[in-house]
């Protein structure tokens, strides 16, 4: 949806007996033009039948970062100060677009709010992010600017052990840049933001999105602290060890820690906290007192990143279903293996019945006997 379609949408749910010519004179463009973006948004299923009725559209909106990936792998063990043999690869990654894509192929309608330069990586994010199912058209592309870059090096054990991030253009996602998806904010079905939006950004998304669901995805111990003065308006909110020691200011090592520091920061205001603990698994719990642990589903690791954007996305889609967080979990844990098995920060076959499939084997070999041990 257009900026000028998305403002003809806020006067008509305003007025929805409202006059073209009416609409004109508010807007000061013409009438063939007011008429134009009508039959766009009646196209796009916005508007249905007469007097200007509102379709009620059922999306989900992610704010944040959309970035080019560039990733080294290497089977050998990494030495400080030299060359180690490997692959690099480029692919389209960034927090909210990794979580977007996830969604789109969970079935979701899901727009992306995003930034790119004018130049080779932003075309190729965005074109690769449309072909996914997202819909980009809210992403502005900014001559002069540097696309968003994250360079990152794998050991042999598949997890990240250096990166580097160019992410300044998203300091162009200004309050004042966002403030036209408002009323698209607070229509959602739910809101990701993620913690490399500038402080001001963050505090303008959670304070406009009224009652819509706000999922909060930290990024980082040195971003995540972005979002202490929100905690209390954020609905759910997935960290890791680190994000959530820098959140609580104590150390999250043990079983203990984990339990308290989930506990901390649903104390907060949060209606749900999980946090992701790798080998471990995720431990949850909610604003009903309920918690608990999910083990991590057994999966030939191939490549850790975007594991974690996997997670988000099976959380939002599962909660957007009215699942019990509990089931929620595991749904994300079921996203998050399959992820892990593929080179890709993104599965490209992620779908409800491929996660419902993980689940099911997962549940089969669970309630395997045992082999019995000859004598």
């Amino acid at each position: 949806m257009t900026a000028r379609e998305q403002q003809i949408l806020a006067l008509l749910r305003a007025d929805p007996l409202i006059a073209q010519q009416t609409l004109a004179d508010r807007l000061g463009i013409s009438r063939a033009a007011v008429a134009g973006h009508v039959m766009q948004l009646t196209r796009k299923g916005y508007i249905v039948g007469r007097g200007y009725v509102l379709a009620q559209p059922r999306f989900v909106l992610a704010i944040g970062a959309a970035n080019m990936d560039i990733t080294g792998t290497t089977t050998h063990p990494l030495v400080a100060q030299d060359s180690t043999p490997g692959q690099v690869r480029c692919a389209p990654g960034g927090v909210a677009r990794n979580v977007a894509e996830n969604l789109a192929r969970l079935g979701r309608d899901v727009r992306l709010i995003s930034a790119v330069g004018d130049d080779l990586y932003g075309r190729t994010l965005l074109e690769s992010t449309r072909r996914a199912g997202v819909d980009v058209q809210l992403c502005p592309v900014l001559p002069g600017q540097s696309t968003s870059t994250y360079l990152s090096l794998h050991g042999p054990d598949g997890d990240m052990a250096l990166a580097l991030n160019d992410m300044a253009i998203l300091e162009q996602l200004t309050p004042e840049r966002l403030s036209a998806s408002a009323d698209l904010l607070r229509h959602a079905d739910a809101a990701l933001i993620d913690g490399n939006l500038p402080e001001a950004s963050l505090a303008w998304a959670i304070s406009q999105a009224g009652d819509t669901p706000v999922f909060a995805e930290p990024v980082s111990a040195f971003k995540c602290r972005r979002l202490l003065p929100w905690l209390g308006q954020i609905h759910t909110l997935k960290a890791n060890r680190l994000e959530a020691g820098a959140l609580t200011g104590q150390a999250v090592d043990s079983d203990a820690d984990v339990v308290a520091a989930a506990g901390a920061l649903l104390g907060r205001g949060l209606r749900q906290v999980v946090l992701s603990l790798g080998a471990r698994g995720l431990y949850w719990c909610d604003h009903t007192g309920a918690s608990g642990w999910q083990p991590a589903l057994p999966v030939a690791e191939v490549h850790a990143t975007g594991a974690g954007d996997a997670v988000m996305a099976g959380l939002m889609h599962a909660c957007l279903d009215g699942a019990p967080l509990r089931d929620a979990v595991a749904f994300a844990a079921a996203c998050a293996a399959l992820t892990l098995a593929v080179p890709q920060a993104n599965h490209p076959n992620l779908s409800p019945a491929s996660v419902q499939q993980q689940l099911l084997h997962r549940a089969t070999r669970t309630a395997a006997p045992e082999p019995a041990h000859r004598p």
